[in-house]
C-alpha cells in the first residue's frame, strides 16, 4: 500500500501482493502499534494501518469525532484496492473494529466489497451493545486504559507522555460512548471474530452474536487472553488473520 495518503500508514510491502491487510486502532490507538504483527505475516502480504488524525505524524490535525465520521474519511481511501482482485482484509480491534465495521458498510453501499473481508477484535457485535465504562475524568481513563493492558505502564506513569496520549484517548472515549449502530446492520462480506477468553470487556456470547452481522460466512475464535490478547499471541493472531484472507 504505497503513496502519501495521511489516512494510510504501510506497515510492510509487496510488489505482487496476494492479500492486503489494513488495521484499525483502538481507542487511543495509532498506527504504530501494527508495526509488530506486520513484520510476522508470511511473504506476500501487503500491510498497512489506519492512521487516525490527532496522533504521531497527524499529531496537529484536529480529530474526528465519532466513529461513523472516521470510517466515512478512510472509505475514499480504500476504494481502489476494495474492488478487488486481491483479497483486502480490514482488521480492527476493539473500537478499531466498530470503525472497520463502519468502512465495510460504507464500500457496500458502493458496490465496492466483492474481495473484502471483516477481522473484529475484542468488540461486542452491535446488536449486543455494552454499556461503556464511565470515564468522564483522566483519572478515570487512566483506570480503564491499566486494567486493560492496552498501553505501557511506564507511559501511564509518566505524565509528560500522557499528556500527548489522554488527549486522542478523551475523544476516542467520547466517539465510542456515543456509537448507537442499528442492531441489524449486516455486511455481505466474510467475518471472522476473534476475543480474548477473559475480556471483561467482551462475553463469548456477545462476540458470538456478530454472526447474525454477515449475510457471508462467519468464523469466531475465542483465544486464551484478556481484552489485549494479541499481544499476548502474536503469532496465532497472525495466523488467523492471514487465514480470513484465504476464505
Amino acid at each position: 500500500m504505497k503513496g502519501e495518503d495521511p489516512w494510510i500508514r504501510p506497515l510492510r510491502g509487496a510488489a505482487e501482493p496476494r492479500a492486503r491487510v489494513l488495521f484499525f486502532p483502538h481507542a487511543g490507538g495509532a498506527a504504530s502499534f501494527y508495526a509488530p504483527f506486520a513484520r510476522r505475516f508470511p511473504q506476500g502480504y501487503d500491510v498497512a494501518a489506519v492512521q487516525y488524525p490527532g496522533r504521531q505524524e497527524r499529531f496537529g490535525e484536529p480529530f474526528v469525532t465519532t466513529v461513523e465520521g472516521l470510517a466515512a474519511q478512510v472509505v475514499p481511501s480504500l476504494r481502489r484496492w476494495a474492488a478487488g482482485p486481491v483479497p483486502l482484509v480490514l482488521v480492527g480491534h476493539s473500537m478499531g473494529a466498530s470503525v472497520a465495521f463502519e468502512t465495510v458498510l460504507g464500500l457496500g453501499r458502493e458496490g465496492a466489497t466483492a474481495h473484502c473481508r471483516l477481522v473484529v477484535s475484542g468488540r461486542s457485535a452491535p446488536s449486543r451493545p455494552r454499556e461503556t465504562p464511565a470515564c468522564d475524568t483522566d483519572e478515570e481513563i487512566l483506570d480503564n486504559i491499566a486494567g486493560l493492558g492496552g498501553t505501557d505502564a511506564a507511559v501511564i506513569r509518566d505524565p509528560d507522555l500522557m499528556d500527548l496520549v489522554l488527549p486522542a484517548l478523551r475523544n476516542d472515549y467520547r466517539a465510542v460512548t456515543w456509537y448507537r449502530p442499528a442492531p441489524d446492520l449486516v455486511v455481505d462480506t466474510p467475518v471472522l471474530c476473534l476475543t480474548g477468553d477473559r475480556d471483561p470487556r467482551v462475553a463469548p456470547d456477545e462476540a458470538a452474536a456478530w454472526k447474525s452481522h454477515t449475510s457471508a460466512g462467519f468464523r469466531l475464535e475465542i483465544l486464551p487472553g484478556e481484552h489485549f490478547y494479541l499481544s499476548d499471541q502474536p503469532d496465532t493472531f497472525v495466523r488467523l488473520v492471514a487465514e480470513c484472507a484465504d476464505v
